[in-house]
């Protein structure tokens, strides 16, 4: 390369550069710039948080609920358990909006409210049924006998996705622990039934503890389970029955609301003609592993779901916790 173009390629870059350098902003300017974008999208952010915020106020109408207290019911000198409130969250709410762009009264988010008066502070009380404002329903089966409609009933429970509860006399699950560790095994919540089917009405202290413990005991060894529920035998009791239930054994005394009288021999049609007709929020259905209850049974969580009922344990229930369907 000859001098001559060599000046002339030094010639051009410098006046490259020169005008590069005249139109390259400071770097504090540039900094400045930055600074106002970065404002300008908090501001947009913060904008659209509230905007969101006054839909919500909007969507939220009619939607909340107050809790409701639990009760005593003197007619049948038993517990109504309370049901839980909700609110909306609105910053969750707004939260769930953005990550999900769903901006519609769906993307609301709830959290539950607690009533002022629970089950615990009505004292010991039997429980007859959950609040009358929770769209969900129990069929409770007592198991001390039967054995050979179980395993239908059992099928029938899984076919609907269903978890109810058992309620197994002692003397039964001592003769039969495989048939009791099958029903466990399908996920069911497992009471206590006593353990020789008596009239707890007429026994004394030391033998109600016996018959409530003796099942106790032989249901923890079978199924490594302790339950939290007792159901007496017939719905026979009085006060100390629930007394020693729930302060030596820390279980709640059971009841129900309707009754199938399957160990009546009803038709199957009887027994779905009279429940469908008792069936509402909080029933607690009787039933035991008979012919009636095995035939009717797919019928009756079929009417159920269609009433907008969640068929499920005792336990939920008699909770105060809202139905999630």
């Amino acid at each position: 390369m000859t001098e001559a173009k060599r000046r002339l390629l030094f010639a051009t870059g410098c006046a490259i550069l020169f005008m590069l350098l005249l139109n390259v902003k400071p770097i504090s300017e540039y900094i400045d710039v930055m600074k106002h974008q970065r404002a300008i999208t908090a501001d947009k952010r913060m904008g659209d948080r509230e905007r969101l915020r006054q839909l919500i106020e909007q969507w939220k109408e009619g939607k909340e609920e107050k809790p409701i207290d639990a009760v005593y019911d003197k007619s049948w000198k038993a517990a109504i358990p309370g049901y839980n409130g909700r609110i909306v969250d609105v910053e969750a709410s707004i939260n769930n909006i953005i990550a999900t762009g769903n901006e519609s009264p769906d993307a609301l988010v709830y959290k539950e409210v607690p009533p002022a008066v629970t089950l615990e502070q009505l004292g010991m009380l039997p429980i007859y049924r959950g609040n009358p404002k929770k769209p969900a329903i129990s069929f409770m089966i007592n198991v001390a006998w039967g054995n050979e409609y179980l395993d239908s009933m059992l099928d029938t429970l899984d076919k609907h996705g269903v978890k109810t509860t058992f309620f197994l006399d002692g003397s039964w699950v001592k003769r039969y622990p495989e048939e009791a560790k099958k029903i466990a095994a399908r996920g069911h919540e497992i009471g206590n039934h006593a353990y020789s089917h008596p009239d707890m009405k007429t026994l004394g202290p030391q033998r109600i503890e016996q018959e409530i413990g003796k099942t106790q005991d032989v249901i923890q060894k079978t199924l490594g389970i302790k339950p939290t529920l007792f159901a007496p035998p017939s719905g026979s009791f009085h006060q100390r029955v629930v007394q020693i239930a729930a302060s030596t054994f820390q279980m709640k005394t059971i009841l129900w609301t309707a009754d199938t009288v399957d160990w009546q021999k009803p038709s199957p049609d009887w027994v779905v003609r009279k429940i469908s007709r008792l069936m509402g929020n909080g029933v607690l259905v009787l039933m035991h592993p008979t012919a009636a209850s095995e035939a009717s049974l797919d019928q009756l969580l079929s009417i159920a779901r269609q009433k907008g009922l969640k068929p499920t344990t005792v336990s939920e229930v008699i909770s105060s916790s809202r139905v999630v369907k």
